[in-house]
């Protein structure tokens, strides 16, 4: 066999697309530390997310590549890692060290939105990203009990002139509630600046340090908090939830109307379709469409948005919930959706962060 050299091997490598960003992984600077000795070549590719869903076929065009124009006869080891692209600009005063800020909308309540953000920060988790959660919904926090953390309460530590907040940390995702710090039966009785100046507080004197994700829980509805949220910080995306029924949709509408303002314009990465359909637990192979069938993914297509996931209605959801141990972290049905999710979501964040400019924070002048 003829020696090899780093051209023929970066050469093959110019073959190989991300299928997402539709670009060759060496113009995209994802090959690192390419090594070739005694017909042995190793190198490492970097993916923009570690929960990418297409990291095995990635590695398989890059072994097919080199195989194929290099010869195949060779030993190939490749690394697989990963760097999370940003959608903020650098240097942002407020959550400096945090890639990318995503909001979790809905237009009405009881459609799932906190299951959803609970289970999509410990997908992200389970993947090996860095993430936040902050339950922004003041007024119904659940968070906590979802992460069965209700008892605990966040310490402070004092860096520089400020005390900052230090997040709870539970399931591998940090994590700060206005229902850590008030009586969990005791209801919190505010008007809208106080709230928007809680969630003020969650921003910016608590002690995030370095996050892939900031998953935000937003109460349901438009609200003085959504628009604290993007006046406070660059948001990278926001994701509408729904359920499939129409008067859950039309809110849903609302909902992302109000992102695709001209003056807040903030990008919709996408819709999730929670309570999707019913698989009763002793029929598991049957499927029940209780609140209509595909309302999510024709929503999506109306307003041209991905539809990131159909989550199904599974007692397990709930129970998981109840007990404080969300169902992303089991197997399952439920676990599998909340996976897929995850990936889809760092996806389109990915293709956002390379395709379209940063995210800047919205000034309205009222």
């Amino acid at each position: 066999m003829s020696s090899i050299n780093k051209e023929q091997v970066v050469d093959a490598l110019r073959t190989v697309q991300d299928p997402d960003l539709k670009q060759d992984l060496v113009t995209l600077n994802m090959i690192k530390d390419l090594q070739i000795s005694n017909g042995q070549i190793s190198f490492t590719v970097v993916l923009t997310t570690p929960a990418c869903p297409l990291k095995e076929v990635i590695r398989n065009s890059c072994m097919e590549a080199i195989e194929n124009l290099v010869g195949n006869e060779v030993e190939i080891t490749i690394n697989m890692t990963s760097n999370v692209t940003s959608g903020r600009p650098d240097n942002t005063p407020l959550l400096p060290q945090v890639k990318n800020i995503i909001a979790v909308a809905s237009g009405k309540g009881g459609v799932g939105k906190s299951t959803v953000s609970a289970n999509l920060a410990v997908s992200l988790a389970k993947a090996g990203a860095q993430v936040g959660l902050i339950d922004a919904d003041i007024f119904g926090p659940s968070i906590p009990t979802m992460f069965n953390c209700t008892h605990q309460q966040p310490l402070l530590v004092k860096k520089g002139e400020k005390n900052l907040i230090v997040p709870i940390e539970q399931y591998g995702v940090k994590l700060l509630s206005i229902g850590f710090l008030t009586a969990a039966d005791n209801a919190v009785i505010w008007r809208g600046p106080m709230a928007s100046s809680a969630l003020k507080q969650f921003i910016s004197d608590a002690d995030w340090g370095a996050l892939d994700y900031l998953i935000v829980d937003l109460p349901p509805g438009t609200s003085d908090i959504h628009l604290t949220l993007v006046q406070s910080v660059p948001v990278t995306g926001a994701i509408i939830v729904t359920t499939p029924q129409k008067v859950a949709l039309a809110d849903a509408g609302k909902g992302l109307a109000m992102f695709r303002q001209p003056n807040i314009n903030v990008p919709v990465l996408g819709i999730v379709e929670n309570m999707a359909y019913f698989i009763p637990p002793d029929h598991p192979d049957k499927k029940y469409f209780i609140f209509g069938k595909n309302g999510g993914r024709d929503f999506a297509e109306k307003h041209r948005v991905p539809l990131l996931a159909q989550i199904p209605l599974e007692e397990s959801v709930m129970l998981s919930s109840d007990e404080g141990y969300p169902i992303a972290l089991k197997t399952g049905e439920s676990g599998g959706a909340f996976q897929t999710l995850a990936e889809n979501l760092a996806r389109e964040i990915a293709i956002r962060n390379a395709k379209f400019p940063e995210t800047r924070k919205v000034e309205i002048n009222t």
